[in-house]
């Protein structure tokens, strides 16, 4: 006989509306809501014995009060918001997704390097503005740019994605040398490097670390002036591990570029300092979507009826 059970989907809308979510309903009652405060979160739950987050933080609090729960599904890899110390306490299981995004991330990060490594805002510019057209010339080298082959490329975060960072860019004949923020050091096939040496010596240095007390403020004043003139620095780890405000002071000293897919908070503060620096074409941010390709977020969604069902198996 089919459990039927009742389940809430706090956050759809971060999933997008092309996802087709029925596959869940096949579980029991499917409440779907598009987004959810922290304010909303108790009273959405509170008779809830599956309930999917990906970002909606779960407390230990709400989860006492939510008699009825027995599983929570995060719908993305980090855990962070959700009490698992409580969660085990109190008997809920707690499952999240891995590895769904990584083909993702990889290539999100050669978009935003090949983009700012090849001057592409400029030369956008100027074939829209039909600066190009009254030139007369065939071409335009006005902002020469280099390729990656024979650069040195540096990884903070040697995880399962920097490894495939570190396969693609080798691909494109770059020098690969990695640091760990964790210290703990493995046999690895690239070289490690203290991260001063990395910072110094690299032309690219792509982020893909988790946020932690080894992270957080990484990247900061003390450091980025270490930077070589014409570096790329890409950040797809998580905001916090640079300090953005002493990110946008040295992005207006000199050039040096950044490529950010996160930021602290997420959605981006209108006030934050990288929106007002003065050299904007050494700057890239996209809205935190490196992890979601649309086949990302189907197999994230695989991953989440996958998880279900294990649980329901017992």
């Amino acid at each position: 006989m089919t459990i039927k059970m009742k389940l809430v989907l706090l956050d759809a809308k971060t999933l997008g509306d092309d996802l087709d979510l029925c596959t869940l309903e096949s579980f029991g009652s499917l409440i779907q809501y598009q987004t959810t405060t922290p304010d909303e979160t108790l009273e959405r739950i509170i008779d809830a014995e599956i309930v999917i987050t990906n970002k909606v933080v779960i407390t230990a609090e709400m989860m006492d009060e939510a008699k009825s729960l027995k599983l929570i599904c995060i719908a993305a890899t980090g855990m962070n918001n959700v009490d698992l110390t409580h969660a085990k306490k109190r008997g809920i299981v707690v499952k999240n997704v891995a590895g769904y995004s990584t083909k993702s991330v990889v290539q999100h990060t050669f978009a935003l390097a090949l983009y700012l490594i090849e001057k592409m805002a400029y030369y956008d510019t100027v074939v829209k503005s039909k600066m190009w057209s009254r030139s007369g010339l065939f071409t335009d080298v006005s902002r020469p740019y280099s390729e990656i082959s024979g650069k040195k490329w540096g990884i903070i975060g040697l995880g399962s994605i920097g490894k495939e960072v570190a396969t693609v860019a080798s691909a494109f004949g770059a020098e690969i040398v990695y640091h760990s923020t964790s210290g703990n050091l493995r046999k690895e096939a690239y070289p490690h490097e203290d991260l001063e040496s990395l910072l110094k010596s690299c032309d690219i240095i792509s982020i893909h670390a988790p946020l932690n007390a080894q992270t957080e403020n990484l990247i900061n004043a003390s450091n980025l002036s270490l930077l070589k003139e014409g570096a790329v620095l890409l950040n797809l780890g998580r905001g916090s591990i640079v300090n953005e405000a002493d990110l946008a002071k040295e992005l207006d000293r000199r050039e040096i570029y950044a490529g950010l897919d996160v930021l602290t908070p997420e959605p981006i503060l209108e006030e934050n300092p990288l929106l007002h620096i003065k050299n904007q074409d050494q700057l890239l941010i996209t809205p935190h979507i490196a992890w979601a390709s649309i086949e990302a977020r189907r197999k994230l969604l695989a991953g989440i009826v996958h998880n279900i069902e294990e649980f329901l198996k017992g």
